[in-house]
């Protein structure tokens, strides 16, 4: 019981300590180089190196994370001498507290005597079982704060994508468990480590993004002001059911439109339509979910200025790409809506298009 309970203090002060001193140090030591890390622009000329270093001593933290979980769930055991299984859900914690009055009882003692009494009417038969549901959610509370923290496919959608990661993780530590019999296959496992994932999920979201994020406290403000105003419109209830998929561009020379979004950029040539009447030509290309329809009207003299601006994750491996095609881009700015850094490159008949970091 007492080593069980050092294990737990430990497990516990190195929890808070990750969730509370991680991202104060890691915002610290970038702010005094003068690193971005909201995706802005920085003012360290070597920004891009040293953001390679700390990912990959991020990886590293989080590698060696996935090492104590190793040890801890594997090689710490011996193989039983026969396969073991758990799948009486939370049958240990109901065995191991007792409330005197029964569930509704303690309810009904809450409301008209108040919790501290009703908690008196609790008696702790097992410890041991408890301490080990609370080992199981501090276990996995790393995971799923360490997932959006480390990882830019998380952080993309850290509210959907953290927690089935965390329930396949666990459900995969039990299967290895029961195939190799070290240890039980416990559905309660399963379910107190998704629930510390999730748990850990909303610690980067409360701590880590606020921090990175000084000013959410006014967007935040501003959305829901806007939510308050829009909701009665005609969109609102379609916000999250649609978005633009194609956007129109004006051309003139069909040939250097072909070069330069199919042969050079890599578009996808879905349709050509052609106008009898006029011989203009319509290109409809794809690339991923993006499709821009060009419209080559060759007597057009005049075309007004046009710009597409495209999202992306990772702007300094694509910066590299399009100068290793010899398409020339420009440098960093900072995109003057959002703060984010934007470059942009030129196509044919002067269309601008904008990168924009995601």
């Amino acid at each position: 019981m007492f080593t069980s309970l050092k294990v737990n203090i430990m497990v516990t002060v190195l929890t808070i300590v990750m969730v509370f001193m991680l991202p104060w140090f890691d915002h610290l030591v970038c702010r005094k180089l003068g690193i971005s890390l909201s995706d802005g622009i920085s003012t360290n000329s070597d920004a891009d190196r040293l953001l390679h270093i700390r990912k990959i001593l991020l990886i590293i933290m989080f590698g060696v994370y996935l090492r104590a979980v190793s040890y801890v769930t594997f090689f710490s055991r011996d193989a039983a001498d026969d396969y073991l299984l758990h799948i009486a859900l939370f049958q240990d914690l109901g065995e191991s507290i007792r409330i005197d009055l029964g569930f509704f009882g303690f309810i009904k003692e809450v409301f008209t005597n108040g919790f501290s009494r009703a908690l008196k009417h609790i008696r702790i038969r097992n410890p041991e079982s408890i301490s080990q549901i609370y080992m199981n959610i501090c276990m996995f509370i790393p995971m799923g704060y360490l997932l959006p923290y480390v990882f830019d496919w998380f952080r993309r959608s850290v509210t959907k994508r953290v927690f089935p990661v965390c329930f396949l993780a666990s459900l995969l530590i039990e299967n290895i468990q029961l195939v190799t019999r070290r240890g039980f296959y416990d559905l309660d496992d399963i379910v107190t480590n998704t629930l510390g994932g999730i748990i850990g999920r909303s610690l980067y979201i409360a701590v880590a993004y606020i921090l990175t994020h000084p000013q959410w406290r006014n967007d935040y403000r501003e959305f829901r002001k806007w939510r308050l105003n829009a909701s009665t419109r005609a969109l609102y209830p379609f916000m999250h059911k649609i978005h633009v998929v194609r956007t129109t561009l004006l051309g003139t020379d069909s040939n250097a439109i072909f070069d330069f979004y199919v042969t050079r950029l890599g578009f996808r040539l879905l349709k050509t339509v052609k106008n009898e009447e006029t011989v203009d030509l319509n290109y409809l290309l794809e690339f991923g979910k993006t499709q821009i329809e060009i419209r080559c009207i060759h007597n057009l003299t005049v075309i007004p200025l046009q710009t597409v601006t495209i999202a992306c994750n990772n702007s300094e491996k694509l910066k590299e790409r399009l100068e290793k095609y010899s398409i020339s881009t420009g440098p960093y700015q900072s995109d003057p809506y959002t703060g984010l850094r934007t470059f942009s490159f030129h196509g044919p008949d002067g269309v601008r298009i904008t990168i924009i970091e995601e």
